[in-house]
């Protein structure tokens, strides 16, 4: 990675492609933290004492954060400039990381999931609006990239961490051991984003101040985006957080179920770099979103009523439905809006909101766990929501943006 970003600043490889590379490697780092707990749930409540819906924090707390600090990137971005924001925030999510050393106490590695959340949600926040900027023509392919990426980052972190506990680690060091990925993630934006120049950062954020984020708010658009992007991704959180201990409970060991995890994962990333690739060929999304939404019904039917039958079949189906529908719901706020600031800004709401629904997920699960003693109720409840999301998506169409969407008019 260093040389690849030493080439790039004396001209060897082009700046887009240093650039583009740097955006995937930051990716990369923004799902591990996630991933990597529930194939270690067994260890993890051995060794802190945490039950199911103390778990479930571990995962609601980061999604919350996810949410809320998405709403605060636009402010940040205005104040920091991009490179501060997003380098910033990756050094957030390795000091989370590094918090997990002491992880034994329960209360502390609940503590950096919400460290690593909120550094993760600075970072979701900020890139899509970065690539608009960058690449204004080549939206969806790089939101494909960088999608794929973070789904390939959650692969890693299913996959390795419980290999490394299988080979003698201690779980909290091996949670730990992410933080050094994180800090090289920020040395590298560090490198390829520039510093806004005085001048032109508070031009910018003059501008942005007077027009503000308000009137998106405004907008009904805004929250039906916000709630499909949040009952999609309550479906991802449940699933990371869940599908092994699921399996595990069925008599599967550690690195068993995490590969179910890594699977579904490497699914994801599939998915996000394919479709929105495909979906580029034309403007309206939402033939793929619906292909997506059939694929994630398919994988928790699966689960819920047959989970022996075709474990594989059922993670890569689920795994290929929420990565798909995850890049290509992005593209989709970025869609309405022409300015790459609005789009930005439309985006980060989209997501900040959508998390916060989404965080919620794995806690309800966990209740109807207890209320029924096992997990198919909550895939039940997950398809029930896949369902609306179906129905509200018939009105995003293209032809529609602009009228969803209309500016203020001028006082």
């Amino acid at each position: 990675m260093a040389e690849v970003l030493r080439a790039g600043a004396s001209d060897a490889l082009p700046r887009r492609a240093v650039w583009l590379l740097a955006v995937a490697f930051t990716a990369l780092n923004l799902r591990p933290f996630l991933t990597a707990i529930g194939p270690l749930s067994g260890p993890i409540q051995a060794g802190t004492g945490l039950d199911l819906s103390a778990m479930a924090w571990l995962t609601l707390l980061p999604m919350g954060l996810m949410g809320v600090g998405a709403w605060c990137s636009p402010a940040v971005l205005r104040r920091w400039g991009a490179r501060s924001t997003v380098a910033g925030a990756l050094m957030v999510l390795a000091l989370g990381c590094l918090l997990r050393w002491a992880g034994l106490e329960g209360g502390v590695l609940i503590a950096s999931a919400a460290v690593c959340g909120a550094g993760v949600a600075l970072v979701q926040g900020a890139l899509p609006g970065i690539v608009k900027r960058e690449l204004p023509g080549q939206v969806a392919p790089v939101m494909g990239l960088y999608s794929a990426a973070l789904m390939g980052g959650g692969a890693l972190g299913a996959q390795f961490s419980p290999w490394a506990v299988q080979q003698g680690a201690q779980w909290t060091a091996v949670l730990a051991a992410w933080a050094l990925p994180a800090a090289l993630a920020a040395w590298a934006m560090a490198r390829v984003l520039p510093w806004a120049r005085p001048a032109l950062a508070a031009a910018a954020a003059a501008a942005a101040a007077a027009e503000g984020t308000g009137w998106l708010l405004r907008r009904p658009r805004t929250w039906w985006l916000m709630a499909c992007f949040g009952l999609v991704n309550g479906g991802y959180a449940s699933a990371v957080a869940w599908l092994a201990p699921y399996y595990q409970a069925q008599g599967w060991g550690a690195a068993a179920s995490g590969g179910l995890v890594a699977l579904m994962a490497v699914a994801q990333a599939a998915a996000a770099l394919l479709l929105p690739w495909l979906a580029a060929r034309g403007v309206d999304r939402r033939p793929w979103i619906w292909l997506t939404l059939a694929a994630q019904a398919a994988g928790f039917a699966g689960l819920a009523m047959a989970p022996g039958a075709a474990p594989a079949a059922w993670a890569a189906l689920l795994g290929a439905g929420l990565g798909g529908c995850f890049a290509l719901t992005l593209v989709l706020a970025l869609d309405h809006l022409p300015d790459p600031a609005q789009a930005g800004a439309l985006g980060a709401l989209m997501q900040g909101g959508g998390f916060v629904l989404a965080g919620l997920a794995p806690w309800v699960v966990a209740r109807l766990h207890g209320a029924t003693g096992g997990f198919a109720a909550g895939w039940w409840a997950h398809l029930a929501c896949i369902a609306l999301v179906a129905l509200a998506v018939a009105q995003f169409a293209p032809w529609r943006y602009a009228l969803a969407m209309r500016a203020p008019r001028p006082a």
